[in-house]
């Protein structure tokens, strides 16, 4: 889009940025809880540190992002309100921040978003405009909303405010458990590794950063091996929140500081997020649950150390449960759940 090539857009956030929206964002989000399971322990060998941005405002660590870049508005900008395109937890988190601060929220939706999603952005006082489900089409129509109305773009990741944001989830998380081995987090278009990234080479350098990516939708693997972006227009996978690419200041803190990218299974996600629900009593959602994944698939790699996983939202249509879709999902005896 034009409107990315704007000034900000080639800004590297840094890690003052990060507290900078700490304090700004301080009174419009939770500070999340950290969860310890001694089931998933044993699984996977490590002693794990559950970042719960499920119980988060809006249902999501999205709205770390938002409010940062809501709040941090002039006045002059603020009253043309805000747009973005989402499949969903940015779409909603966008919308309550933009609430928060009495401005209008346009966001552009994929028609097969989760119903729950676009009811809830209806609900915080967004309007919706669904689109077909590629990056191409929210794009071009999200290109139309901002050029009517002077709104102010809020990229769902390719934003320095909205990376910055994202940081000071990953700085709770060491705030409250101290160092880690690693830290393990879902990755579409990369905001949410971003800024943990930041973050964590800022606090914790020796901390290793791994991406964790559906099978289904491996751009973000595959870009890592090549050492260049390689986008997907639209794939096929349960992880809805993941189906979008990187963009450049995305790709500069995963090309720079992440470990290594992981893949998982549709199975391997479906199965860990019914174990979650059922072994931790909480509710997350497929892409939450590929972080989880990636660590009980490599234990080789975790196991014995102190790892933090981003359980990124909650936000799933209770309707249509993965298991309820036809996954043959097994558990760890081999039997059909």
């Amino acid at each position: 889009m034009r409107h990315e090539d704007s000034e900000r857009s080639m800004y590297i956030p840094v890690f003052a940025d990060v507290k900078t929206a700490q304090v700004r964002i301080k009174p419009w989000v939770h500070r999340t809880p950290v969860l310890t399971s001694s089931f998933f322990n044993r699984m996977s060998g490590a002693d794990l540190y559950f970042k719960c941005e499920n119980f988060q405002k809006a249902g999501a660590f999205k709205v770390r992002g938002a409010s940062n870049a809501v709040f941090g508005l002039s006045d002059e900008k603020v009253k043309y309100g805000v747009a973005s395109h989402s499949s969903g937890n940015h779409a909603l988190s966008l919308s309550y921040a933009a609430g928060q601060r009495g401005i209008k929220a346009t966001v552009v939706m994929p028609r097969t978003a989760p119903d729950a999603k676009k009811d809830a952005v209806r609900g915080y006082g967004g309007i919706v405009l669904e689109c077909e489900p590629s990056t191409a089409a929210r794009e071009a129509m999200l290109q139309d909303v901002v050029d009517e109305t002077g709104a102010d773009f809020v990229h769902p990741y390719n934003d320095h405010r909205v990376i910055a944001g994202q940081g000071t989830c990953s700085l709770e998380l060491h705030e409250d458990v101290g160092p880690l081995d690693a830290v393990v987090a879902p990755i579409g278009g990369g905001g949410m590794i971003s800024g943990t990234c930041l973050s964590m080479s800022n606090v914790a350098p020796q901390t290793k950063v791994y991406a964790a990516e559906p099978e289904n939708a491996d751009d973000v693997y595959r870009s890592f091996q090549a050492g260049r972006i390689i986008e997907d227009d639209a794939p096929q996978t349960i992880a809805d929140g993941l189906k979008v690419s990187m963009r450049p200041r995305t790709w500069h803190f995963v090309s720079s500081y992440v470990a290594d990218v992981l893949l998982v299974s549709e199975e391997e996600i479906a199965r860990t997020m019914y174990l979650v629900w059922q072994r931790m009593k909480i509710i997350i959602e497929p892409s939450s649950a590929v972080a989880l994944a990636a660590v009980l698939k490599n234990t080789g790699t975790f196991g014995g150390k102190r790892v933090g996983i981003i359980l990124t939202g909650g936000n799933v249509d209770l309707t249509k449960l993965p298991w309820m879709q036809g996954l043959g999902l097994k558990n760890t005896s081999g039997d059909t759940l």
